[in-house]
């Protein structure tokens, strides 16, 4: 057994096509904006907000004789009143690296906002087992002696299942049907790659749901690894996360802003 430990790795953030909206723009008539957003998300985020009133500058909609400046001002308000919506034009991808099918399984309940694809044992022909090792048993020498028993069997019946069925030298689509069939002896602890988009309202919500102290700590700990990416990415819409550690040495992320 392989133990390994969960990584977050972000892929791919929001950007700007500077050209397109410099051009709306000119034919909304508001030439003159500017924000001081700190990233190409929150910038995004900014402009379809604005675009709902034409709030970019007072007189476009003779309604508006007011306009908050600056970005964090005006992204704090959207927070607070829950224009959610709003924030789900920018969305991040993140390859979640060494993660068990347990937290896969936990994490495609979350659907709505999001992109998922996943490493797939059906292609992917398991050898070594690798594996996180939740804490309550890693800390328990006789729990982990039968835990890493267990896992051995599992490399051992990989290797055996592999030679009987004759798995080397034939065709790739054969493979694919007798590595499809391995598979089911592999526990739900093993280690596997997941690519996830998600934009910024899912972000919230799963942040927080997934690193209250009830949530799962393997998922807990993953969570924890994206909050701190998006406050460092988002500032102005993931400012309001603080971290309160719990006793297993995660924390909860706590918004100021729930359920936006």
């Amino acid at each position: 057994m392989k133990q390994v430990e969960p990584h977050v790795f972000l892929l791919a953030r929001p950007a700007i096509n500077d050209e397109g909206l410099a051009a709306y723009l000119r034919a909304v008539g508001a030439t003159g904006w500017g924000t001081d957003a700190p990233s190409g998300a929150e910038k995004l985020v900014e402009v379809a907000g604005r675009s709902c009133y034409r709030s970019f500058e007072p007189g476009l909609n003779p309604n508006v004789t007011r306009i908050r400046e600056g970005s964090k001002t005006y992204l704090e308000n959207i927070l607070n009143v829950k224009h959610g919506s709003v924030i789900e034009h920018a969305s991040w991808t993140f390859a979640f690296f060494n993660v068990s099918r347990v937290f896969t399984h936990e994490l495609v309940r979350h659907r709505a906002g999001t992109a998922i694809s996943q490493e797939s044992l059906r292609f992917v022909r398991l050898t070594e087992v690798g594996m996180w090792v939740p804490p309550e048993i890693r800390d328990n020498p006789e729990a982990l002696a039968i835990f890493e028993e267990a896992v051995a069997k599992t490399e051992e019946a990989q290797q055996r299942l592999a030679e009987v069925l004759g798995i080397e030298g034939r065709p790739f689509h054969e493979k694919k049907v007798l590595t499809s069939a391995m598979r089911r002896v592999a526990p739900d602890g093993v280690a596997t790659t997941i690519i996830w988009t998600a934009n910024a309202r899912t972000l919230r919500w799963v942040i927080e749901a997934r690193t209250e102290p009830g949530a799962e700590v393997e998922i807990r700990m993953v969570f924890g690894k994206v909050a701190d990416i998006m406050k460092k990415e988002a500032p102005h819409l993931f400012g309001d996360f603080t971290p309160i550690p719990l006793p297993d040495g995660t924390c909860q992320w706590k918004p100021e802003h729930s359920k936006v």
